[in-house]
């Protein structure tokens, strides 16, 4: 189901882009840059958070990693990652493809600015073996995300 939400998301809101299938898994960000022939960083990772009540998406660059500290700064309280079975059940999308699209109910979603670094990112698409390729400004646009500084940025 979760890919056919994303196929409907991108069909309503951008039919230009078409959702890529690997026969190969890319439910982590190394196996993702080995499917789609790209560098770690343009995986663009969805990170599922819980802070206090609320629960919040970041997508960043596959090489950065979450600074808690600013975080915590940015949000008001101390992130927790969500459990997968709890992510498949706020998102509608397994673990290994959760992305910012087709969601299935509305959540936050912030653009980490470590992907602004890369013309073109590879975000998953709903299933372990689904990515699009978009460019981080209509990434952000088409999910009305933030842009946000609470990584560290690593090459």
């Amino acid at each position: 189901m979760s890919l056919e939400s994303v196929r409907a998301f991108f069909a309503e809101k951008a039919p230009d882009i078409s959702v890529i299938e690997s026969p190969i898994s890319s439910a982590t960000v190394a196996l993702a840059a080995e499917a789609y022939g790209v560098e770690p960083g343009r995986i663009a990772k969805t990170l599922s958070l819980r802070i206090g009540e609320r629960v919040i998406l970041i997508v960043a660059a596959g090489t950065s990693r979450m600074d808690n500290k600013k975080v915590k700064a940015q949000f008001g309280g101390k992130p927790k990652m969500l459990g997968l079975e709890e992510v498949a059940d706020i998102t509608g999308h397994e673990g290994g493809g959760v992305c910012p699209f087709g969601l299935k109910s509305p959540l936050p979603i912030y653009c980490d600015v470590s992907l602004k670094a890369f013309d073109v990112v590879v975000p998953a698409a709903g299933s372990t073996h689904s990515a699009v390729r978009i460019t981080p400004d209509r990434l952000a646009e088409l999910v009305a995300a933030e842009w946000v500084d609470v990584c560290e940025h690593r090459p």
